[in-house]
């Protein structure tokens, strides 16, 4: 029996789940995550969750309220950005500002949860799922400043950190072992597009039934493997341009370095090897008419470089 084909994550947030009737699935995503029940009110549109014509291959937004006023700013990166770290950040202050209104007291501002499910390899870590909060503790000490009574009755949470924006960093690309764990049932999906049938996570069982590639039309199916081509496309680009250039960079600099300038040798031959791959997956990108923003943005050269390309 063929197995069950199911939409990519990213594809579904664009064009089905921002339909109230497929709340389920994100709803389950959240509730998993944050290990409580979040039921989504409504979706809310922002400046930091346009699409990006020139962009939706690479990313996708999608903000939900929850029945509590809280925000969830939910994000998928396929390619790779040196600053991502920083754009979470950007993403969580500007809906800081644009949900609260002028004149209002800052006890209004919002609770927001900043989700990223990223298929790259952001940072220096080897777990798969990381959360992040603000905490503030006595440098002499090590005390947590914790809030005063009047503010827990009055802001109705229990901690300082429950103020500040959180964030949860889903690193799946590389995790593909099935799981009887919730969390990482949720993470072998984003990852992999398959639903085992013994699947038990929150939100799973409605993605089987509203995911599948089969109750497409044909338009949107066509429209659905382009894009799938260059999800293909932008993540070859980054393997080849690590692979070889590392593997050309080495050889460069094992034949160069000698002694005290071997490290150097090896740092000139691999910066030397990935310029070149980075110009050569340039040509082929800019042949297929890609944006110039986002070859820069996937290669690092500079829109001039990229100009000068035949």
């Amino acid at each position: 029996m063929e197995k069950d084909k199911y939409i990519r994550f990213d594809w579904a947030m664009k064009r089905l789940l921002r339909d109230k009737a497929n709340f389920g699935v994100l709803e389950g995503l959240l509730t998993t995550l944050l290990e409580e029940p979040v039921r989504i009110k409504k979706l809310l549109e922002s400046e930091s969750n346009q699409e990006d014509e020139d962009n939706k291959q690479n990313r996708v937004d999608l903000l939900a309220e929850n029945d509590k006023n809280e925000l969830f700013l939910i994000e998928i990166q396929n390619n790779t950005e040196f600053a991502y770290f920083q754009r979470m950040l950007f993403g969580t202050s500007k809906l800081v500002t644009e949900y609260i209104n002028r004149g209002q007291g800052y006890d209004h501002v919002r609770k927001i949860y900043s989700v990223n499910i990223v298929y790259f390899n952001l940072g220096n870590g080897t777990d798969v799922v990381y959360h992040g909060k603000t905490e503030f503790r006595g440098i002499h000490n090590g005390e947590l400043l914790n809030l005063s009574p009047f503010q827990r009755q009055k802001f109705k949470v229990d901690a300082v950190s429950d103020l500040y924006p959180e964030y949860y960093i889903l690193k799946v690309n590389d995790f593909d072992k099935w799981s009887k764990v919730p969390l990482e049932q949720w993470i072998y999906f984003l990852n992999t597009g398959d639903i085992p049938a013994d699947a038990t996570a929150p939100g799973l069982k409605e993605a089987r039934e509203k995911l599948r590639i089969e109750h497409m039309s044909k338009s949107e199916l066509a429209a659905y493997y382009h894009h799938l081509d260059n999800v293909v496309i932008l993540r070859d680009n980054i393997i080849t341009a690590r692979g070889e250039g590392k593997i050309e960079g080495y050889a460069e600099g094992r034949e160069e370095g000698r002694a005290e300038g071997r490290e150097e040798g090896r740092a000139e031959g691999r910066a030397e090897g990935e310029k070149e791959k980075a110009l050569a997956i340039a040509r082929n990108m800019k042949s297929a008419s890609m944006p110039t923003d986002m070859i820069a943005q996937m290669t690092g050269l500079s829109a001039d470089e990229i100009a000068t390309l035949q």
